[in-house]
This record gives C-alpha cells, structure tokens and sequence, in this order.
C-alpha cells in the first residue's frame, strides 16, 4: 500500500536529515583564513583545493557504478566514515611542523573529493527507490523541496555560528558575560567550527547506518569486480548517450550550472566592486540562505505544472537576467542579480534532479546521476582555468596601457572585465547545446519522456 504522504516512508526522512548533516560545514564562513591560520600558503590552498576537485571528478562514476554494484547504503556509509576522517585530521593535527600541515590537509582534501563522490547519486537513488516503491515517485519534487528548504535553514545557523565560534574576541566575550576569566586564542577557537562539523559527521554516520535500501537494488549477478564496474559505467553511459532527453538535461544543467556556481566562488570579491563592507558579507550570506526558504517551493510546483521546456526558458531567463545585472556593478543594487543567480543555481538543482530520477532506471540510477556529476564537476573546473587565464590576460593588458595603477585597481579592472564575459559565455555555450539537442531530439523519442505520450494514449 503507497504511503499516503512521501514524508511517512523512513528512507525519505532519513535521506533529508543526511543531506542536512552531511552539508553542515561550519567552516564555510572562513575557509580560505582557516587555511591560513593553520599556516598554509595561499598557493597551498589554492593547490589543495585543485586536488579536491581532481579527487570528486577522478571518484564520481566509478563511486556511482559500485554504487549500483554493492549497494546504495554501503556507500553512504562509507561517505560518512570519510567525512569524520576528514574532520578527525583537522581536529587534532598538531601545529609547528608546516609540512605536517599540508600534508594533513592534502589527506583532508581527497578525503572530502571522495565523499563528496560518493555520496553524489547514491544517496538520492536510494530515496528515490524508497519512494517508487513505498509511495509515488510523483513526489520527488516535493521531497527535493523540503530538502533544500531545510538545508537553507541549516546554512544560515552554519554560516552565523561558525563565524561567531571562530572569532575570539566573540568567545572571549562569551566566556566574560558567563562569568569566566579564561581567554581563548585564534589558534584554539580556529578548531572550534571544525569540532561542530566533526559532530554532524557523527549524526551523518548515525542516519546512513539507519537507512535501508531496496532489494531490487542490491547489486548485479556480475560480482563485485573492476569488469563489472566498468561494465557498468559503459551500459550507463551508453543509456545516456541513447536517451537524448537525459543527454539534453546534462548538458543545459551543466550550461547553466558551472557558470553559476564559479560566481557564487567569488561573491566576497563582488561584494567589494558594489562598495558593500565586509563586516557585511556574513549577513548578507545569511540573508541569500533565506531565499531557500522560498524557491525551492516555486521550484517545485514548476517541475510538477510546467514543461521541461517551459522550465529550461524560466532558468535562461532567471540565470542570463543575473548574470547581465552583475556586469553593471551597481553599488548595493547589485545584490539583485546576485539574488538571482542563487535562485537559478536552486532551479537548476531541482530540475536536473527530478527529470533524470524521473527517467532512469533503478538498477543504474546512481551511476546516470553521478554522470551527472562528473558533467558538472568537470565543467566547473575548465571554467575557473578559463577565468583564470583571463584574469590573467586582462591584468598584463590593464598594466601595459596603465603602468600607474596599483595591484589591487589592476585586480580590480581584470576582475570587473572578466565577469563581463560570463552572460556572452553562457548564451554561446547554451546555443550549441541548444543546436546539437533538437537535431537529436528530432531522430528519436525517449521512453519515457515526460512529455511522451504513455502506454495506451494518443500521440
């Protein structure tokens, strides 16, 4: 008997609070200065991060296969292990020996790529099973909804409490109004967001162990091997080649969804061009966290209501509205379209999500979504290399026709011109998604197509 709310199926609530946890990073706030109170170099975040991000793109299909081979939940397990390692390293490093730093934190990086991995499709293909079977996979949208909603909320606490713990001078005056004389230090309140985050590893780990994962799930007669892995990826990606509506969702939400993310990065520095005073970012960052309160709930009703293609419109124009409003720089009037670029990023989210679980099959929907990934992840790495190279590029110009100009107007000018080629970027590179989809949406239909007509209607 189908449950008669999503919400009433166990895997479905745990699958939100795992999400909730697992995103609960209380770093977040001072990523780049915890690094460099550590005793980093900001050549050595830089390159740490690179790591990272080798480590998620190297890990997302193979995680996604073995997935759909041994089992959804042995992975989400495994990802919450790895998430109290990552947390563990930094909780307790010694400092002093700045090789033993980096090399620390080099761990902490690929341990995070490979959670991150491989709790990308896993978790959302087990809830997705879990909701097929126990209630209406219909519901998806729904569930998707209150997942982000909650996850907003859990970011405003994250981004407010991990900044204040981090402060000394703030848990100093804590201590004072509790009655204390002791005094904390920068390099002991450092450690205290990571104390909080190492605490939702714990609670991550706690619900993955409770979630229970579907029979028809359970990996494959091939066996537990590196042929039936590769087998696996190789019938996932043949499907997603076959499928050109699931081919079509990758790539415009991979269009949309690395552009928007690489200028998500780099708020603080936009924040600083519309004359906004940095006491002011945490805030503001709070007050972008509010609009997950809000959109994912439109977000929802619209992938339910409208088209694919209604929707694919209603993102161009959310995302291209943004990402024009940013190239003025308007002073404090800015943060609009940087609302908006927020508000396509959640769209994007929600849409990709709803439309592949909607079509894949259950035996490899973890190893089509962590393609997804992959997509993404990939594209977002060639365009920070991209803005790199032209930051670069543009600072040497701006020094040769304005020798005068300090450092910091250069990095200015190369960052301002820079982000003026974002919106231009994003209509070509959707242009010829949009050209080689209809050629190959016209030679076949897709079983299973949203809008294909089902078994026994009219064409």
């Amino acid at each position: 008997m189908a449950a008669a709310s999503p919400f009433a199926i166990t895997n479905i609530r745990l699958f939100i609070a795992f999400r909730v946890f697992f995103n609960a990073r209380f770093y977040y706030p001072v990523f780049t200065i915890l690094f460099l109170d550590f005793g980093l170099t900001i050549e050595q975040f830089a390159l740490l991060n690179s790591v990272w991000a080798v480590t998620i793109f190297s890990a997302e299909v193979p995680s996604g296969a073995l997935a759909d081979l041994i089992g959804r939940k042995r992975l989400i397990v495994a990802t919450s292990f790895c998430m109290i390692a990552e947390m563990s390293l930094l909780a307790f490093v010694p400092l002093g020996s700045s090789s033993l730093v980096f090399s620390v934190f080099l761990v902490n990086r690929i341990l995070s790529g490979l959670a991150e991995a491989m709790a990308s499709g896993a978790d959302e293909a087990i809830a997705y099973d879990s909701l097929a079977a126990e209630g209406n996979s219909g519901d998806w949208p729904k569930v998707l909804s209150l997942q982000m909603r909650l996850h907003s909320v859990a970011s405003i606490i994250t981004l407010t409490l991990g900044a204040l713990v981090y402060d000394p001078s703030a848990m100093n005056r804590m201590l004072a109004w509790l009655g204390s004389s002791h005094i904390l230090t920068q390099q002991t309140t450092m450690r205290f967001p990571i104390y909080l985050t190492l605490g939702m590893a714990v609670l991550a780990t706690v619900i993955a162990l409770r979630m229970e994962e579907q029979t028809s799930s359970q990996g494959t007669p091939d066996g537990i091997t590196p042929l039936a892995a590769l087998r696996k990826v190789w019938q996932a990606g043949r499907w997603i080649i076959r499928t050109p509506f699931a081919l079509a969702v990758i790539l415009f939400g991979m269009g949309y969804d690395h552009v928007l993310r690489m200028v998500v990065t780099m708020t603080s520095q936009y924040f600083r061009e519309i004359e906004l005073p940095e006491a002011s970012f945490g805030l503001i960052g709070s007050a972008m966290a509010l609009l997950g309160l809000v959109t994912p709930k439109i977000a929802e009703r619209m992938a339910v209501s409208n088209s694919p293609p209604a929707n694919l419109a209603w993102v161009s124009a959310v995302s291209l509205a943004g990402l024009f409003g940013l190239c003025g720089f308007y002073p404090y009037w800015g943060l609009l379209p940087m609302a908006l670029i927020f508000v396509a990023m959640m769209f994007v989210a929600m849409f990709t999500s709803h439309y592949l679980n909607l079509i894949a099959e259950s035996h490899q929907r973890a190893t089509v979504l962590s393609f997804k990934g992959m997509a993404f992840n990939l594209a977002y790495g060639l365009i920070g290399v991209f803005f790199a190279l032209l930051t670069t590029h543009l600072r040497g110009n701006g020094s040769l026709l304005h020798p005068e100009w300090s450092a910091t107007v250069l990095t200015s000018y190369a960052f301002r011109e820079a982000l003026t080629w974002f919106p231009w970027y994003t209509v070509a590179g959707l242009g010829l998604a949009a050209v080689a989809c209809s050629w190959y949406l016209r030679k076949t239909r897709t079983p299973g197509h949203p809008t294909s007509p089902k078994e026994g209607e009219n064409p």
